[in-house]
């Protein structure tokens, strides 16, 4: 029985749905995931059973037809999703940031228009925050947004929009200029609506083929060309301007707790399949998991599981108590990432030759796994953030 990146404390409810999340993982995603991921197909099937779990409508509030559970609980789904297949954890990463978003700074109107759908999977959300020449100053967006009689018109370009092309609400950060003395006070979060798909799927708005990655496959990630594209001020999330920069701090925040969950779920998973294999492979006549060399590095790759894991868990469950948790976040997705590099590429080198074959699972573990390193903010950046906030507490008096 498995033993890492355990939980203490969870409710019933919580066992519950992570037992069902992990009896599907097992059944319906990982035997599947080797298929689709070398196909480059996007995981419908999957998403479907996962509407049917409820996945979508985790976090949103019963009363907007959601389940209503906590960060915590969201967090550990994805941990276990991404154990399966770390696209998957994709599709619904940007929809849980964008309904996020919704419960905690839109309006009343938008949240009744959107929570409901969005808790079953019929509007499907994008998160829209880069641009080609941005990186991670976003103080440099260009994408700009024009008052006129009717709202506004949006024009520029966006960058890896995960689920560009199957979501149908995309909350897009944009320059509005609309008189304020910050350049952050100058950016605007619109919910943009659009059809599903590839092309012009709203008019003024293209979304192009999905962009060809390394790793991260079956998930759709794309550009977003907006060309005098029309939205009216009832899309402005929140109702007024120049909040948008915040907003999104916000959901890249609880963002980065998501991605140190899918970090703990690859490495977890590579843990799985190096310990496995290390007792069928046999060297020198016996067992490579009896090699000194072999053991230390299991008991290292475990190790750095169970710890990322552990600050993953306090990071969500200190935003779940309300608290401020930029560092905590900052230094779960920093520590989660890095170690999963490390637990990927152990397991790589357990793997010999065959972990280079795409035969094996940890071909694509090792390709997925860069992605955990720029995420929701590279390693630097973290850095950055953590030692700013640790200056303020630390202040000479």
């Amino acid at each position: 029985m498995a033993r890492l990146a355990q939980t203490e404390g969870l409710t019933e409810e919580q066992s519950e749905i992570l037992k069902a999340v992990k009896v599907f993982v097992d059944e319906q995603i990982i035997p599947a995931a080797q298929e689709l991921e070398h196909q480059d197909e996007y995981p419908t099937e999957i998403v479907e059973g996962l509407k049917e779990l409820g996945i979508f409508g985790l976090v949103i509030p019963e009363e907007y037809d959601g389940l209503g559970e906590s960060l915590l609980t969201y967090a550990l789904c994805v941990e276990e999703i991404a154990r399966g297949w770390m696209s998957v954890s994709g599709v619904i990463n940007t929809h849980f940031i964008v309904a996020y978003m919704l419960m905690q700074h839109g309006t009343e109107e938008q949240k009744q228009k959107y929570l409901p759908r969005m808790a079953t999977g019929e509007v499907r959300g994008a998160f829209s925050m880069s641009e080609p020449g941005l990186g991670s100053d976003v103080s440099a967006i260009k994408t700009k947004a024009t008052r006129t009689d009717e709202g506004y018109e949006i024009t520029g370009q966006k960058m890896w929009l995960t689920n560009g092309g199957s979501s149908t609400l995309v909350a897009t950060l944009v320059k509005t200029d609309e008189g304020e003395d910050s350049v952050y006070k100058n950016m605007t979060t619109f919910l943009v609506e659009k059809e599903p798909g590839f092309g012009e799927t709203a008019p003024g708005l293209t979304i192009p083929g999905k962009i060809d990655k390394m790793g991260y496959k079956g998930v759709d990630t794309t550009e977003a060309i907006f060309e005098n594209h029309q939205v009216s001020a009832d899309q402005v999330l929140g109702g007024k301007t120049g909040k948008g920069f915040y907003q999104m701090m916000d959901g890249v925040e609880v963002g980065r707790v998501n991605v140190a969950a899918r970090a703990v779920g690859v490495a977890n998973r590579a843990f799985e399949l190096g310990i496995s294999y290390a007792q069928q492979r046999e060297t020198f006549g016996k067992p490579i998991a009896q090699h000194q060399a072999i053991l230390f590095r299991l008991a290292e790759m475990a190790t750095k599981v169970e710890t990322a894991h552990a600050m993953m868990v306090r990071a969500a469950r200190q935003k779940d108590a309300g608290e401020r948790n930029d560092v905590e976040a900052g230094m779960a997705k920093m520590l989660a990432s890095e170690y999963c590099n490390e637990v990927v590429q152990d397991s790589f080198r357990i793997h010999g030759g065959y972990g280079y074959s795409k035969e094996y699972e940890i071909e694509r573990l090792y390709r997925e796994a860069a992605f955990m390193l720029i995420g929701e903010g590279t390693s630097d950046i973290q850095k950055m953030i953590i030692g700013r906030r640790l200056l303020e507490d630390y202040k000479l008096r």
